[in-house]
């Protein structure tokens, strides 16, 4: 049995109510620091989505707190969720902090690949994914921040058809932010990028503008050539279709 201050997951039942407040519908997600269920508010009938913490993961409310303050100060950057409330509620007799937000419809990128033909994007569809995601991210980097966790299960597509709307879930901000954070945002965009492409099986078949951003996925090679996710995004705005 474990112990009671060591709660390693929820599984919150829909039907459940929390803070008197709101009603689970559903787990979305789960992650090193907790999991995420959509809720809706009793009083409004509105949809939204509620990071329960693990306690041994949120000592002193300090993880809670911190990724809260974060939301806050990205709350402009059109990419981030928009955090609302903190609440509190029992779960085996011990206090977990919620921290409730927007609910973004959509799909996570992972399903949107999914139904796609072939499981894959085409390279003109990945690279305007890849501009929209860049795009939001620099608005993130320009604020110093980083987001640490990046990965298709982590991003939802809200809307796309000349372009695309992206929303990021779940952030890993226990750290402080640092060039070398930042840069590793820019590699796993790549890497998101270079996986949308259908990957290695793929790779080399691939125009050579997808390979000159792709550089193989050699982390020395980006960096060298794209140092910032503006210098990316330039690249993208400017760049030549040209096999």
């Amino acid at each position: 049995m474990k112990s009671a201050d060591h709660i390693s997951e929820f599984d919150l039942q829909p039907g459940r109510i929390i803070a008197r407040k709101y009603e689970i519908l559903n787990r979305i997600g789960t992650g090193w620091e907790g999991e995420v269920y959509k809720i809706v508010e009793l009083s409004t009938g509105i949809e939204r989505a509620a990071k329960f913490f693990y306690p041994h993961r949120n000592l002193n409310n300090r993880t809670a707190r911190r990724y809260a303050r974060k939301l806050h100060q990205l709350r402009d950057c059109p990419i981030i969720i928009h955090y609302h409330t903190e609440e509190k509620f029992l779960h085996r007799k011990q206090p977990i902090t919620v921290l409730i937000s927007e609910y973004v419809h959509g799909l996570m990128l992972s399903e949107f690949i999914r139904r796609q033909p072939g499981r894959r994007l085409s390279a003109f569809q990945a690279l305007h994914l890849l501009h929209a995601l860049v795009k939001g991210l620099e608005q993130v980097h320009l604020l110093g921040e980083y987001h640490g966790d990046l990965h298709d299960d982590n991003i939802i597509v809200s809307r796309y058809g000349l372009g695309f709307e992206l929303k990021l879930l779940d952030s890993f901000y226990w750290q402080q932010s640092t060039r070398k954070n930042i840069q590793q945002d820019l590699i796993d965009t790549i890497r998101i990028f270079y996986d949308l492409l259908g990957g290695k099986r793929y790779y080399s078949r691939q125009p050579a503008v997808i390979k000159y951003i792709c550089c193989g996925l050699k982390h020395g090679l980006i960096l060298n050539k794209f140092k910032t996710s503006t210098q990316l995004r330039e690249h993208l705005e400017s760049m030549s279709w040209d096999k």
